[in-house]
Protein backbone atom coordinates (compact mmCIF):
# COMPACT_ATOMS: atom_id res chain seq x y z
CA UNK A 1 0.00 0.00 0.00
CA UNK A 2 1.34 3.22 -0.72
CA UNK A 3 2.55 5.93 1.92
CA UNK A 4 -0.84 7.85 2.63
CA UNK A 5 -0.73 10.15 5.34
CA UNK A 6 -3.90 11.83 4.89
CA UNK A 7 -7.59 10.78 3.75
CA UNK A 8 -9.88 13.47 3.03
CA UNK A 9 -14.02 12.33 2.95
CA UNK A 10 -16.93 14.87 2.36
CA UNK A 11 -18.01 15.59 6.06
CA UNK A 12 -20.80 13.73 6.96
CA UNK A 13 -21.55 9.98 6.45
CA UNK A 14 -19.00 9.63 4.01
CA UNK A 15 -16.41 10.58 6.71
CA UNK A 16 -18.15 7.91 9.10
CA UNK A 17 -17.92 5.64 6.38
CA UNK A 18 -14.45 5.67 6.09
CA UNK A 19 -13.65 5.98 9.59
CA UNK A 20 -15.59 2.77 10.29
CA UNK A 21 -13.23 1.05 7.99
CA UNK A 22 -9.94 2.22 9.62
CA UNK A 23 -11.50 0.93 12.69
CA UNK A 24 -9.32 -1.41 14.61
CA UNK A 25 -6.76 -1.03 11.90
CA UNK A 26 -3.14 0.04 13.04
CA UNK A 27 -0.79 2.44 11.06
CA UNK A 28 -3.61 3.91 9.64
CA UNK A 29 -3.06 7.71 7.85
CA UNK A 30 -5.52 10.68 9.33
CA UNK A 31 -8.73 11.19 8.37
CA UNK A 32 -10.20 14.48 7.60
CA UNK A 33 -13.76 15.87 7.26
CA UNK A 34 -13.82 18.23 4.38
CA UNK A 35 -16.83 20.77 3.20
CA UNK A 36 -19.35 19.96 0.80
CA UNK A 37 -19.22 22.11 -2.37
CA UNK A 38 -15.77 23.20 -4.49
CA UNK A 39 -15.41 27.12 -2.84
CA UNK A 40 -15.88 26.11 0.81
CA UNK A 41 -13.15 23.04 0.25
CA UNK A 42 -10.83 25.64 -0.82
CA UNK A 43 -10.95 27.89 1.79
CA UNK A 44 -11.05 24.65 4.19
CA UNK A 45 -7.58 23.34 2.61
CA UNK A 46 -5.93 27.10 2.55
CA UNK A 47 -6.34 27.42 5.85
CA UNK A 48 -4.63 23.79 6.67
CA UNK A 49 -1.70 24.09 4.11
CA UNK A 50 -0.66 27.10 5.63
CA UNK A 51 -1.29 25.69 9.58
CA UNK A 52 0.47 22.45 8.45
CA UNK A 53 2.28 22.73 5.48
CA UNK A 54 1.60 19.34 3.61
CA UNK A 55 4.48 19.41 0.91
CA UNK A 56 5.61 16.21 -0.22
CA UNK A 57 2.88 14.17 1.51
CA UNK A 58 0.50 11.78 0.01
CA UNK A 59 -3.59 12.73 0.47
CA UNK A 60 -6.45 10.27 -0.94
CA UNK A 61 -9.43 11.74 -1.38
CA UNK A 62 -12.51 9.54 -0.63
CA UNK A 63 -16.36 9.48 -0.76
CA UNK A 64 -18.99 9.05 -3.13
CA UNK A 65 -19.99 10.09 -6.56
CA UNK A 66 -22.37 10.48 -9.26
CA UNK A 67 -22.63 8.78 -12.64
CA UNK A 68 -22.75 10.34 -15.85
CA UNK A 69 -22.65 7.81 -18.45
CA UNK A 70 -24.40 4.34 -18.34
CA UNK A 71 -20.86 2.52 -17.92
CA UNK A 72 -21.01 3.17 -14.05
CA UNK A 73 -23.73 2.50 -12.09
CA UNK A 74 -24.38 2.46 -8.24
CA UNK A 75 -21.90 0.77 -6.14
CA UNK A 76 -18.71 1.07 -8.82
CA UNK A 77 -15.76 2.17 -7.48
CA UNK A 78 -13.91 4.81 -9.49
CA UNK A 79 -10.14 6.18 -9.61
CA UNK A 80 -9.44 9.41 -10.85
CA UNK A 81 -7.38 10.00 -13.60
CA UNK A 82 -7.94 13.91 -13.61
CA UNK A 83 -10.69 16.11 -12.79
CA UNK A 84 -12.05 18.60 -14.93
CA UNK A 85 -14.48 22.29 -13.55
CA UNK A 86 -17.46 23.06 -14.93
CA UNK A 87 -18.78 26.38 -13.43
CA UNK A 88 -20.20 29.29 -14.83
CA UNK A 89 -19.25 31.09 -17.81
CA UNK A 90 -16.73 33.62 -16.12
CA UNK A 91 -14.82 30.99 -14.68
CA UNK A 92 -11.10 31.30 -16.27
CA UNK A 93 -9.35 28.19 -14.05
CA UNK A 94 -7.82 25.77 -16.07
CA UNK A 95 -10.32 22.80 -17.97
CA UNK A 96 -8.59 19.89 -16.16
CA UNK A 97 -6.03 19.11 -13.52
CA UNK A 98 -3.85 15.83 -13.29
CA UNK A 99 -3.96 13.34 -10.13
CA UNK A 100 -0.75 11.68 -9.27
CA UNK A 101 -0.02 9.28 -11.70
CA UNK A 102 2.29 7.17 -9.40
CA UNK A 103 0.20 7.02 -6.48
CA UNK A 104 -3.18 6.03 -8.87
CA UNK A 105 -1.41 3.72 -10.19
CA UNK A 106 -0.23 1.89 -7.25
CA UNK A 107 -4.52 1.68 -5.55
CA UNK A 108 -5.32 0.76 -9.10
CA UNK A 109 -2.67 -2.03 -8.82
CA UNK A 110 -3.96 -2.71 -5.46
CA UNK A 111 -7.69 -2.93 -6.30
CA UNK A 112 -7.71 -4.61 -9.67
CA UNK A 113 -8.77 -3.98 -13.15
CA UNK A 114 -12.37 -4.09 -12.11
CA UNK A 115 -11.78 -0.57 -10.70
CA UNK A 116 -11.17 1.66 -14.21
CA UNK A 117 -9.43 5.40 -14.12
CA UNK A 118 -11.57 8.03 -15.11
CA UNK A 119 -12.28 11.38 -16.03
CA UNK A 120 -14.29 13.35 -13.41
CA UNK A 121 -16.15 16.92 -13.37
CA UNK A 122 -16.48 19.02 -10.24
CA UNK A 123 -19.60 21.24 -10.06
CA UNK A 124 -20.33 24.20 -7.70
CA UNK A 125 -23.94 22.50 -7.55
CA UNK A 126 -25.92 19.51 -7.79
CA UNK A 127 -26.63 18.01 -10.83
CA UNK A 128 -30.39 17.26 -10.79
CA UNK A 129 -31.79 15.75 -14.53
CA UNK A 130 -30.53 13.01 -15.51
CA UNK A 131 -31.18 15.34 -19.42
CA UNK A 132 -28.60 17.26 -17.41
CA UNK A 133 -26.13 14.61 -16.15
CA UNK A 134 -25.96 13.09 -19.61
CA UNK A 135 -25.25 16.50 -21.34
CA UNK A 136 -22.48 16.94 -18.88
CA UNK A 137 -20.84 14.00 -19.63
CA UNK A 138 -20.92 15.16 -23.50
CA UNK A 139 -19.70 18.11 -22.66
CA UNK A 140 -16.42 17.40 -20.57
CA UNK A 141 -15.95 14.23 -21.55
CA UNK A 142 -16.18 13.04 -17.85
CA UNK A 143 -17.68 9.70 -16.34
CA UNK A 144 -18.68 10.67 -12.93
CA UNK A 145 -18.97 13.95 -10.97
CA UNK A 146 -18.48 15.55 -7.27
CA UNK A 147 -18.43 18.87 -5.63
CA UNK A 148 -14.69 18.62 -4.26
CA UNK A 149 -12.14 17.27 -6.75
CA UNK A 150 -11.39 20.11 -8.34
CA UNK A 151 -10.80 22.02 -5.29
CA UNK A 152 -8.51 19.75 -3.91
CA UNK A 153 -6.17 19.61 -6.79
CA UNK A 154 -6.20 23.04 -7.13
CA UNK A 155 -5.48 24.32 -3.82
CA UNK A 156 -2.94 21.34 -2.79
CA UNK A 157 -1.38 20.53 -6.22
CA UNK A 158 0.90 23.61 -6.30
CA UNK A 159 2.33 22.79 -2.81
CA UNK A 160 3.70 19.42 -4.23
CA UNK A 161 0.70 17.10 -2.60
CA UNK A 162 0.52 13.99 -4.14
CA UNK A 163 -3.28 13.62 -4.77
CA UNK A 164 -5.04 10.41 -5.57
CA UNK A 165 -9.00 10.35 -5.27
CA UNK A 166 -11.12 6.91 -5.04
CA UNK A 167 -15.21 7.16 -5.29
CA UNK A 168 -18.06 5.07 -4.83
CA UNK A 169 -20.93 5.67 -7.47
CA UNK A 170 -24.02 6.52 -5.12
CA UNK A 171 -26.73 7.84 -8.03
CA UNK A 172 -26.56 6.80 -11.59
CA UNK A 173 -26.97 8.93 -14.65
CA UNK A 174 -30.49 7.83 -15.64
CA UNK A 175 -32.47 8.81 -13.13
CA UNK A 176 -33.08 12.78 -11.49
CA UNK A 177 -32.35 13.20 -8.29
CA UNK A 178 -34.34 14.95 -5.21
CA UNK A 179 -33.65 19.03 -5.99
CA UNK A 180 -31.46 19.25 -2.02
CA UNK A 181 -29.84 22.54 -3.64
CA UNK A 182 -30.89 24.28 -0.49
CA UNK A 183 -29.70 21.41 1.77
CA UNK A 184 -26.10 22.92 1.38
CA UNK A 185 -24.99 26.14 3.30
CA UNK A 186 -22.20 28.57 2.25
CA UNK A 187 -20.16 27.00 4.46
CA UNK A 188 -20.23 23.43 2.89
CA UNK A 189 -22.51 21.89 5.76
CA UNK A 190 -25.54 20.13 5.18
CA UNK A 191 -28.83 22.06 6.30
CA UNK A 192 -31.00 18.95 8.03
CA UNK A 193 -34.56 20.89 7.65
CA UNK A 194 -34.31 21.78 3.88
CA UNK A 195 -32.40 18.64 3.32
CA UNK A 196 -35.63 16.95 4.92
CA UNK A 197 -37.97 18.70 2.64
CA UNK A 198 -36.29 18.33 -0.23
CA UNK A 199 -36.68 14.34 -0.01
CA UNK A 200 -40.16 14.57 1.09
CA UNK A 201 -41.28 16.77 -1.51
CA UNK A 202 -39.70 13.85 -4.57
CA UNK A 203 -40.19 10.71 -2.06
CA UNK A 204 -39.77 8.52 -5.15
CA UNK A 205 -36.34 10.25 -6.18
CA UNK A 206 -35.25 10.65 -2.53
CA UNK A 207 -36.08 6.68 -2.50
CA UNK A 208 -33.58 5.91 -5.10
CA UNK A 209 -30.93 8.00 -3.27
CA UNK A 210 -30.95 7.16 -0.20
CA UNK A 211 -30.73 3.62 -1.37
CA UNK A 212 -28.44 4.45 -3.43
CA UNK A 213 -26.03 6.21 -0.97
CA UNK A 214 -26.70 3.11 1.70
CA UNK A 215 -24.99 1.22 -1.08
CA UNK A 216 -22.23 3.28 -1.93
CA UNK A 217 -21.31 4.21 2.05
CA UNK A 218 -20.89 0.35 2.53
CA UNK A 219 -19.15 -0.47 -0.39
CA UNK A 220 -16.58 2.93 1.06
CA UNK A 221 -16.43 1.34 3.87
CA UNK A 222 -15.52 -1.86 3.02
CA UNK A 223 -13.38 -0.45 -0.09
CA UNK A 224 -11.17 1.68 3.09
CA UNK A 225 -10.65 -1.48 5.13
CA UNK A 226 -9.45 -3.56 1.79
CA UNK A 227 -6.80 -1.08 1.36
CA UNK A 228 -5.66 -0.09 4.17
CA UNK A 229 -6.15 -3.87 6.51
CA UNK A 230 -3.88 -5.47 3.91
CA UNK A 231 -6.76 -7.73 2.95
CA UNK A 232 -7.28 -8.04 -0.80
CA UNK A 233 -9.58 -10.66 -0.26
CA UNK A 234 -12.54 -8.56 1.51
CA UNK A 235 -15.69 -9.12 -0.18
CA UNK A 236 -17.45 -6.12 -2.05
CA UNK A 237 -21.13 -6.95 -2.80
Amino acid sequence: MPSIQTILAPQGAEYQAVCRGLRGLTQIPLVRAIPVGPAAVSRYLTRLQAAERLEQTAVLVMGLCGSLTAAQTVGDRVLYQDCCWHGTEEDTAPSSLLCDRTLTDSLSHQLGITVPQVRAVTRDRLVISAADKQQLAQQVGAAVVDMEGYAVLQTLGPAGVSIAMLRVVSDDSQHDLPDLSAAIGPEGTLKPLPLAWGMVRQPIAATRLIRGSLRGLKILEQTTAELFGGNRATAIT
